[in-house]
């Protein structure tokens, strides 16, 4: 066994979020009433001795940690959920935000060979629960050359048949790469390819996660490049195999699985928290938040979480991968022989949506894929014949709905993604002036969003007025009343009644003409 006492630079002691150490603090104090050992082990401690913060723990415990962990949670006012029966693994969800989940596992005779029995060198340390909460050095239990690992920044596989055990390993690995900014030992990359086909053998649910957790991270583009030399990504996303290769008009740099990968990346950094260190993404970066960066809002939207944990970031990631999907299926030629994708955007949300099901994301999240994905051309499209009008600014935020910034910031990164080295910084301009103009309108005109202004009229009125019986003509009256009050051109309740009577006899000629 190796043990290393450690203590950070400079005499610092190991940094340890507060709400994180109370939790540890009232765990440590429930297993000493009872006299059980722990280890903190795995990501946890992982993080902690790289700088990061982490809202898993991971916990051995010289009990069985599905009877012990109902105690606790019931101590913690947590809900206890058993993962794992058979391995005797359980699992405390906590209220706050700092730390959810509190995984229990069980403790055998020797800490070494549990943690011999993990997946990467990086993940196979401990440290004693007392130790941790204690002021001083700590004697880290390191078996496997954890620390050397994070001092090289490798992800190494403690054995050959580690993704054999569980597949999912195979996308943890890519995933501890891009969060830590780490590289892949040879070796285990090597078994990875080898043992890539096992993915499937991973429940949907699981992969979607390490999935997200990969598009969650600034460094999602080269995470889903490793994902793909390994193998794995056409087995996570089969879908994407059609798109490889698949050549695009001479106005695109690359063909549409490079482009929607560089899609992924321009989001990488243009939504990166800091400014990037390369000076041409920088220079985007920095004109991107100076153009909206006014409106605070919106730097808090893309920090938000849709549900499941899933953060807003890593969902617009994934709708930049898909957003070009159905580009094969659409393509056709004109007669000049140029190439065009009519209806791809279309299409292609249906395939995102089915994808979506298929990995078992929520209906939030699905919807919201399938509107970036369909709408991602939209943006320019509203000011194809001069500045969007009113009209226009409100059919774009009443289709997409909670998704109208993102499709905002997706359009820019498929510029960036289309043109390459070879962006003319004037169109590249226009486009982030468009942008920043619809961001602007958003927040200063309620009247954008008429559910928040409220209707002018009910179905009832219109009905009681207009002599009309329910059915679907009175919801279309409905929202051509609702469009005119969102571009401005209705602000009272007799004016939207006269517009229903207008669109209703239009309706009428127009049918009578049919006949």
């Amino acid at each position: 066994m190796e043990v290393r006492p450690i203590r950070q630079a400079q005499g610092r002691p190991i940094d340890i979020n507060p709400q994180a150490k109370a939790i540890l603090a009232a765990v440590g104090s429930f297993l000493d009433s009872r006299k059980l050992e722990a280890y903190v082990i795995g990501g946890f401690l992982r993080d902690i001795l790289v700088g990061r913060q982490s809202h898993d723990i991971d916990l051995a415990v010289a009990a069985d940690p599905l009877v012990v962990g109902r105690e606790l949670a019931d101590a913690l006012g947590a809900h206890f959920v058993a993962l794992h029966e058979e391995g005797s693994i359980a699992r405390i969800v906590l209220p706050g935000e700092s730390v959810r989940n509190l995984d229990l596992l069980p403790l055998h005779v020797e800490i070494e060979a549990d943690l011999a029995e993990r997946d990467f060198s990086i993940n196979a340390m401990a440290v004693s629960l007392g130790q941790l909460l204690a002021d001083g050095p700590l004697s880290i239990v390191d078996p496997c050359g954890g620390r050397r690992d994070l001092a090289d920044g490798v992800v190494r596989a403690l054995r050959p048949d580690v993704f054999q055990i569980d597949s999912l390993r195979l996308l943890r690995a890519v995933r501890l790469v891009a969060e830590l900014d780490f590289s892949l030992d040879p070796r285990t990359a090597e078994s990875a390819r080898q043992d890539a086909p096992l993915l499937s053998q991973a429940a949907a649910e699981r992969q979607r996660d390490e999935l997200m957790r990969i598009l969650a991270t600034p460094r999602a583009a080269p995470g889903l490049r490793l994902a793909d030399e390994l193998g794995l990504l056409d087995r996570l996303l089969p879908e994407l195999a059609v798109i490889k290769g698949e050549e695009q008009p001479k106005e695109h740099e690359w063909d549409v699985f490079r482009h929607s990968l560089e899609t992924v990346a321009a989001l990488d950094a243009l939504l990166s928290s800091d400014e990037p260190p390369d000076r041409h993404w920088a220079r985007l970066w920095g004109e991107l938040w100076r153009e909206v960066g006014q409106f605070a809002a919106v730097r808090e939207h893309f920090q938000e979480e849709v549900c499941q944990g899933h953060a807003r970031v890593a969902l617009l990631k994934l709708s930049a991968l898909l957003h070009d999907i159905a580009k094969p299926e659409t393509r056709t030629f004109e007669e000049n022989g140029r190439m065009r994708f009519f209806g791809h955007a279309r299409v292609g949300a249906a395939r995102a949506a089915a994808i979506m099901r298929r990995l078992r994301f929520s209906g939030t999240e699905a919807r919201q894929v399938e509107v970036m994905v369909r709408e991602h051309l939209r943006p320019l499209q509203t000011a194809q014949d001069g500045p969007p009008t009113r009209r226009a600014l409100y059919r774009y935020f009443r289709d997409t709905g909670e998704a109208a910034l993102d499709v905002l910031v997706l359009s820019l990164a498929d510029h960036l993604a289309t043109v390459g080295p070879r962006l003319d910084w004037q169109d590249w301009q226009a486009h982030l002036g468009l942008v920043g103009h619809i961001v602007a309108q958003r927040f200063a005109e309620e009247a954008l969003t008429p559910v928040a202004s409220g209707r002018l009229v009910s179905g009832h009125d219109l009905m009681e007025a207009l002599g009309l019986t329910p059915g679907p003509l009175v919801g279309r009256l409905l929202g051509a009343i609702e469009e005119a009050q969102g571009a401005g051109e209705v602000t009272a309740r007799e004016e939207a009644l006269a517009l229903a009577r207008r669109e209703l006899e239009r309706l009428t000629t127009a049918e009578a003409g049919e006949g």
